[in-house]
């Protein structure tokens, strides 16, 4: 690759936090311009930490990362920071700039267009916290398009994106004529506009770059895997029959010491030719989320609702819904709607027309995780969920959710998002609810977790009231009624 075309190179970078939490290790690639990358790598691999040594945000331990003369980099995150989510539309914006923007506004209507949020006259003084889930990752996105970046980062954008937002999204990226590096979990928006895929591996603390969209490099990766497992297989067998010759050998003393001696040298040799097979991402433990023990009768019921209009109003609208005991509940409707809102209200018990029935044990599952204290170790808020503290337990069944080692004992706000994600399941089979509550569950969480999380809800015996826009994952679910907010 020649230096003159690259935009970013990465050259024997090595980044760690912290003495003992080494995440990459003398890592070399370059992205040249036009191209449209994916990063792929499991939870905790590192992906994030890519993008905040691409801004300048984290500084390399040792190497260097050469950017293009004059070159522009901007990222829309995972979500919007706790310092960003007070201000209003026109105050995020100007955040993202050094010095004052004169006269914005036409600006953020003209990104806001490109996102496929509807704006109006009042929009630019609204607070940002105000917006839906999937409005806040419209804004995210057009908060680095703003900037007009000649490398533009985007770490999982279509989380909390209904299918109409996907589709949109998906247009711009592939009429998009700069670079651009994608980190997501959505096999098909991915395959849709990507040209190659950067692969961390968690274990080598490597990057690995490969030609061709997300399905080819898996397949790749799949058959190296294959490949390695079988030269290493055909090795071992080898290596026992020498290592069984050179014992018989060696019990004949003499001359034929000297060919267990040479058999051994060869054992060893073989030994050093084994591969170190890549270690594929780990998917978490299959785990039931058990219901709260004396469950009976009507565990909530919904005989009223509020939803916003396309113009931002308030309408009130009439249900006549009852859950009981193993009753699946799907909430549906576009971005913007309300369904955060409704659900939000439902758990803190303030929601018109809503009712839990007494001693009903909420177990709530938000798609930002504000439900988890960042502050807390992962230790003390699993311990803190159980009620009853069983160390054993916890212990076992955050093993099964990947949260083994040093985690147990690092802040929530420390983890990636995914692990955060696994640490509010976690959480979730330790508290037992009788009403379980879930916004966006697969936000996040990396897609070979989805099958598990899928099947552990389909099985939930309590009550339980789902939002989500992935509809593979929706079709694994048992759903006893659908309520569309939209009708």
């Amino acid at each position: 690759m020649a230096r003159e075309e690259s935009v970013i190179r990465f050259e024997k970078v090595s980044f760690e936090y912290g003495h003992n939490k080494p995440i990459l290790e003398e890592v070399d690639f370059g992205l040249r311009r036009g191209m449209k990358m994916a990063v792929m790598g499991q939870n905790g691999a590192g992906k994030s930490t890519l993008f905040a040594l691409m801004t300048g945000e984290l500084k390399p331990e040792s190497g260097d990362i050469n950017i293009s003369h004059g070159m522009k980099v901007a990222i829309a995150s995972q979500v919007i920071s706790r310092d960003k989510i007070e201000l209003t539309v026109r105050e995020f914006f100007q955040s993202y700039f050094s010095e004052p923007i004169y006269n914005i506004d036409p600006r953020i209507d003209d990104v806001l267009e490109v996102v496929n949020l509807k704006h109006h006259d009042k929009l630019h003084d609204r607070i940002v916290k105000s917006f839906s889930g999937g409005q806040q990752a419209r804004l995210l996105l057009a908060s680095a398009l703003i900037q007009d970046p000649d490398l533009l980062l985007l770490d999982e954008p279509t989380n909390n994106l209904d299918k109409a937002g996907i589709e949109h999204l998906t247009k711009f990226l592939v009429e998009y004529d700069k670079t651009c590096v994608v980190i997501s979990h959505d096999a098909e928006f991915l395959n849709a506009f990507t040209t190659g895929v950067l692969y961390l591996d968690v274990f080598t603390r490597k990057v690995e770059q490969y030609p061709g969209n997300y399905h080819d490099v898996q397949r790749d990766i799949l058959t190296r895997i294959d490949k390695e497992n079988r030269k290493n297989a055909q090795l071992e067998k080898k290596i026992q029959e020498n290592k069984d010759k050179a014992n018989f050998f060696a019990q004949k003393g003499g001359k034929m010491r000297l060919v267990a001696k040479k058999m051994r040298t060869e054992v060893e040799e073989m030994e050093e030719e084994k591969v170190d097979v890549r270690k594929e991402d780990r998917t978490i433990r299959p785990f039931v989320i058990p219901a709260q023990e004396e469950l009976s009768g009507v565990a909530f019921s919904l005989t009223s609702y509020s939803v916003l209009s396309p113009k931002g109003k308030p309408v009130v609208k009439k249900s006549n819904i009852s859950l009981r005991k193993n009753n699946h509940l799907l909430l549906r409707g576009p971005n913007g709607i309300g369904k955060s809102t409704l659900l939000e209200a439902i758990a803190k018990g303030v929601a018109e027309g809503a009712t839990i029935s007494e001693g009903v044990k909420v177990g709530y599952y938000r798609q930002d995780f504000s439900t988890l204290d960042f502050e807390q170790t992962v230790y003390d808020a699993l311990m803190h969920a159980m009620g009853q503290p069983d160390e054993k337990r916890m212990r076992t069944v955050a093993a099964g959710f990947l949260i083994v080692g040093d985690t147990i004992y690092t802040k929530i706000g420390s983890l990636s998002e995914g692990q955060k994600g696994l640490v509010a399941f976690a959480s979730l089979v330790l508290e037992r609810p009788g009403l379980l509550i879930l916004d966006e569950p697969t936000n996040h969480i990396n897609f070979r977790h989805l099958p598990e999380i899928a099947k552990a809800l389909d099985a939930y015996q309590g009550a339980m009231i789902l939002v989500s826009h992935v509809p593979e994952f929706v079709e694994k679910i048992r759903m006893d009624d659908i309520l569309d907010l939209e009708k």
